[in-house]
């Protein structure tokens, strides 16, 4: 059971392209929607380093978000939700990111061929990486409220 459901949920993050962060620091709480790509259950994103979500990462790494479409009837919500560290990346580890991203958005992975206002924007962030530790795939078709735990921190997956 727990294969298929690592299954269904990284394709439902591969089918979806904008995440909810939420992240805490000293301003309070605050959560912003960025576009995201994820290689198995690790998201890539990228953002402004003086954001106020990049801000409160700095002082505190422990994030969650939420991946879900936007429903007009409650039983056919579905979505990810999933609490995990994010980091900053460089090096081989932003390659990485940016492969991963670019694949999902060619926009981004095909510079050359960009806009002049893409090439500018991407200038001025940084890619990071979010690594959940556990996963909550909802899925109300099959029930008011149900939801299936992936606990990353026991399996592995």
């Amino acid at each position: 059971m727990l294969g298929a459901l690592n299954e269904q949920v990284q394709r439902y993050l591969g089918e979806h392209n904008v995440m909810t962060l939420a992240t805490q620091g000293v301003e309070g709480v605050w959560a912003a929607a960025v576009f995201y790509a994820n290689d198995g259950f690790t998201i890539y994103f990228l953002s402004a380093p003086d954001s106020r979500h990049c801000r409160n990462l700095v002082g505190n790494a422990r994030a969650s978000a939420t991946v879900h479409a936007d429903y007009s009837d409650w039983k056919e919500i579905k979505g990810v939700q999933m609490e995990g560290l994010v980091s900053t990346l460089a090096g081989e580890e932003e390659e990485e990111a940016r492969r991963v991203y670019g694949a999902k958005f060619p926009v981004v992975g095909k510079l050359e061929q960009a806009p002049a206002s893409i090439i500018k924007a991407l200038a001025k962030v940084r890619w990071y990486r979010l690594i959940p530790e556990r996963l909550y795939f909802i899925d109300n078709s099959a029930g008011f409220g149900h939801r299936d735990e992936i606990d990353l921190r026991r399996s592995g997956a």
